[in-house]
């Protein structure tokens, strides 16, 4: 990736110990959630994996076609799974969006390796597909965002949220009653880890 190696290892714990406790969840609730958190764990390893710093590890050149292809694999899955619920069409442009930073990082792409590493190499990949990636993925942040702000705020409101997405528990914490739950596993926690990848996939995205 572009940037300091700093903000690449603080992505790769990000995304790794959100892709930990997606895998945590496959272990309970009903079979639509647990498929929803196989691929949110998928998708948090593998933005783990491609934001380790080059100067620590170097990916071989056939690590991109392994990206493309098991990506590929998973935005078919999305598709098929679309038919059931619209939810799984944020897996689907999630996994896209992974195909594309991996063609786009790969060795004889344009912009090439230097996606990956810290060489000095102009943006690679398609200005306006990259802008609209860009886009989605920061009103789906604001969305996210929303969602975990308490109700009658004027930023909840800004962002997304209602009285009846974000309903405030006994304890003092919040409790996802509407999006959350339809996606699978809607507590805060749950919430919170698609937060953190949606910023992490935004910020991998301003690298190309």
């Amino acid at each position: 990736m572009h940037g300091g190696a700093l903000a690449g290892w603080l992505l790769m714990a990000l995304c790794a110990v959100s892709g930990a406790y997606c895998l945590l969840r496959t272990r309970t609730g009903t079979p639509q959630e647990r498929s929803t958190a196989r691929g949110e764990a998928l998708m948090g390893f593998g933005m783990a994996a491609m934001a380790v710093p080059a100067a620590v590890l170097t990916l071989p050149e056939w690590a991109w076609a392994v990206y493309g292809a098991v990506f590929g694999a998973a935005a078919l899955r999305a598709l098929w799974s679309a038919r059931r619920g619209a939810h799984h069409l944020h897996h689907l442009v999630g996994s896209l969006a992974m195909v594309y930073m991996a063609a786009t990082m790969a060795p004889g792409a344009a912009g090439g390796h230097a996606g990956h590493g810290a060489a000095a190499g102009g943006a690679g990949g398609i200005p306006l597909l990259t802008g609209v990636l860009l886009l989605y993925y920061a009103l789906y942040v604001l969305r996210s965002a929303g969602h975990l702000i308490p109700a009658g705020t004027g930023v909840a409101s800004f962002a997304g949220g209602s009285a009846e997405g974000v309903v405030r528990s006994g304890g003092g914490g919040l409790r996802d009653g509407g999006a959350g739950g339809a996606t699978g596993g809607g507590t805060e926690l749950t919430m919170a880890c698609r937060l953190t990848m949606g910023i992490a996939m935004f910020a991998m995205l301003l690298t190309l």
